[in-house]
C-alpha cells in the first residue's frame, strides 16, 4: 500500500482548505480522496498572480470522493466549481453541514454573480475592458452539487471505498463541524489519518467542547491562532457591553459588527440575548442584516440537539436564544438600504466576517467616515482582506472602487472566534500519544502562528512536525 498526500490549499495560508489523499494498493488500483474543497480569500487574491480559485492543481474528474469537515466557505466554497468541472463522486459530511452548505453555496454564487455584474457595469461606464473570467460558478451549479451529498452522524462508521473507512467527531467549531478520521487498510497495514478541520473552543458557549479523537498515525491540524490566547469567557460579555455603550450610548453612533453568517452571528445574538435577559443591554434597535445569517439561524434552531446540555436546558426557560426585544431580522434589500440613512444609534450585525463581500460592505462605506460610529471585528480576518486592513489601522480603505476615510473607531474581540487558541489546540491534541504519531502536519495558518505552534507541539513530544507548502506532497506509507 502506498499513501500520498498533497496540500493544495490552506498550506501557509488560512483559506482554501484542500488536501488530496491518494491510495495505491498492491494490485495497482487506486483511490483519490479530497479533504475539503475551500475557496481562497484575502491576500491570496491580491498578489497579482493568477486567481488560485480558478485552478485546483488536479483534474476534478480524477477525484473519486470527497470528505467535507464543515460548511465555511474557505472549506466548502469551491464545491460547485469542482462538480461543474467533472467531479461526480459522493460528498460526505454531517447532516448539519449539508443543510448549511445548501444555503451558503447558493449565497456565494449570488454574491459572485452580483459582483461580476457590478464590475462589468463600472468597466463599461469607464470605457475599459474587464479583466475577469466571470463568476467561479453560478447559482444553477449548486443543486447538482447538493445532490452528491451523503451524510453520517458523529461517531458512525462508513466504508467509503474498499479499505477506506470514515468516521466524524464533533470539532466544536460551528454547527455540524467535524474532525475527519480515516482508517486505510489494504490487508497488510492499517494507516489511521485524522484531519482536525477547524477546532472549536473550550468555553461555555452554544456548542460542546471538541471531542477527543482516536489515536492516529498521521494528524493534519489547523493552526489559525497557534501563537496567541483568547480572552476569558467572563470578560467577553462585559467587553461586548462596553463597546455597545461607548459607541451607541456615549457617542450616539452605529456599531457595525461584521460577522460570519454561520456560528459568529448566532454567538453574538446569544450573548446579546443574555445581556437583555439580565436587563443590562441598552434599549437599542439591533438589526441582523444578512439573509444568509437569518436562514442559518433557522437551521441552527432546528439542530438544537447539538447544543451543550446547559444550553438545551436554557431553552426550556427561553425558547428562542437568538431573539429579544429590539431585534429585527432584515431580508429585504430596500430595508437594508434604509439602515444606511438611519441616524439614530443602533447595532448592525451583517456578513461577511472578513468584510470581503455581502451587505456589510455597504454599511461600512456609509459608516466609516463618521467618528461617532464604530466597527467591532469579532473573528479572524485573513491577511489582505478589508477586515485585516481595518484592524491594522489603515486610515483609508477601498470599497466598491471608492477610497473611504476611516474615522470610525475600529476594535477587535477575539473571544467570539470559533477557532481554538494555542492552549486549546494543545489541549485538543493531548488525546494523542505523540510518540505514536508519525507525522503531524500544521495547516490553515500563516507563518507566525505556524512556527509558534510547531515549537509548542515539538515541546509536547511530537517527533515530526511539518509545515507543508502549497502543492507539496508527502508519502504517508
Amino acid at each position: 500500500m502506498a499513501v500520498r498526500i498533497t496540500f493544495h490549499g490552506a498550506a501557509g495560508t488560512v483559506t482554501g482548505s484542500k488536501h488530496l489523499v491518494e491510495l495505491t494498493r498492491a494490485d495497482g488500483k487506486s483511490t483519490r480522496l479530497l479533504l475539503d474543497c475551500g475557496m481562497f480569500q484575502g491576500e491570496a487574491l491580491r498578489n497579482g498572480r493568477r486567481d488560485p480559485n480558478s485552478h485546483f492543481g488536479f483534474e476534478p474528474e480524477s477525484i473519486d470522493l470527497l470528505v467535507l469537515s464543515h460548511a465555511h466557505i474557505d472549506h466548502s466554497g469551491l464545491l460547485p466549481r469542482l462538480v461543474a468541472e467533472g467531479f461526480k463522486g459522493p460528498i460526505w459530511s454531517t447532516p448539519a453541514t449539508r443543510d448549511l452548505c445548501a444555503i451558503m453555496l447558493a449565497d456565494s454564487a449570488r454574491i459572485q454573480e452580483y459582483d461580476f455584474a457590478y464590475d462589468m457595469k463600472r468597466a463599461n461606464e469607464q470605457g475599459r475592458a474587464l479583466e475577469s473570467d466571470g463568476p467561479l460558478y453560478v447559482e444553477t451549479d449548486v443543486p447538482p452539487t447538493m445532490e452528491l451529498f451523503q451524510t453520517i452522524d458523529y461517531g458512525e462508521s462508513q466504508e467509503l471505498a474498499p479499505g477506506i473507512t470514515l468516521s466524524f467527531s464533533d470539532a466544536g467549531h460551528i454547527l455540524g463541524s467535524a474532525a475527519v478520521h480515516l482508517t486505510i487498510d489494504d490487508g497488510d497495514r492499517v494507516l489511521r489519518l485524522s484531519f482536525t478541520g477547524d477546532v472549536g473552543r473550550y468555553v461555555d458557549r452554544l456548542l460542546p467542547e471538541p471531542v477527543p479523537f482516536p489515536q492516529a498515525d498521521v494528524v493534519i491540524c489547523e493552526s489559525t491562532y497557534g501563537d496567541r490566547d483568547h480572552a476569558l469567557v467572563a470578560e467577553a460579555e462585559e467587553e461586548l457591553l462596553r463597546h455597545v455603550t461607548e459607541v451607541c450610548v456615549q457617542r450616539g453612533g452605529k456599531l457595525i459588527i461584521p460577522a460570519f453568517s454561520i456560528g459568529k452571528t448566532q454567538e453574538i445574538l446569544y450573548a446579546l440575548n443574555a445581556l437583555s435577559n439580565a436587563g443590562r443591554l441598552p434599549r437599542l434597535p439591533v438589526f441582523v442584516d444578512s439573509p444568509l445569517a437569518i436562514s442559518a439561524t433557522d437551521i441552527v434552531r432546528r439542530y438544537d440537539k447539538l447544543f451543550r446540555p446547559e444550553v438545551r436546558e436554557e431553552l426550556r426557560r427561553d425558547p428562542d436564544l437568538f431573539s429579544f426585544p429590539g431585534v429585527e431580522f432584515v431580508r429585504s434589500p430596500d430595508r437594508s438600504k434604509q439602515l444606511n440613512s438611519m441616524k439614530k444609534p443602533c447595532i448592525i450585525i451583517s456578513a461577511s466576517g472578513m468584510m470581503e463581500a455581502g451587505r456589510v460592505r455597504h454599511h461600512l462605506r456609509n459608516s466609516l467616515p463618521d467618528p461617532a460610529n464604530g466597527v467591532l471585528a469579532v473573528g479572524f480576518c485573513a491577511p489582505g482582506t478589508l477586515g485585516a486592513d481595518l484592524i491594522a489601522g489603515d486610515k483609508h480603505v477601498r470599497i466598491f472602487g471608492e477610497t473611504i476615510p476611516v474615522n470610525a473607531s475600529v476594535a477587535r474581540m477575539e473571544f467570539f472566534s470559533a477557532h481554538a487558541d494555542r492552549k486549546e489546540l494543545l489541549r485538543y491534541l493531548a488525546c494523542q500519544d505523540p510518540k505514536k504519531v508519525d507525522q503531524l502536519f500544521l495547516v490553515h495558518g500563516v507563518e507566525k502562528p505556524l512556527l509558534a505552534l510547531k515549537g509548542l507541539c515539538t515541546e509536547a513530544g511530537f517527533q515530526q512536525v511539518l509545515i507543508p507548502r502549497r502543492g507539496e506532497a508527502f508519502n504517508l506509507a
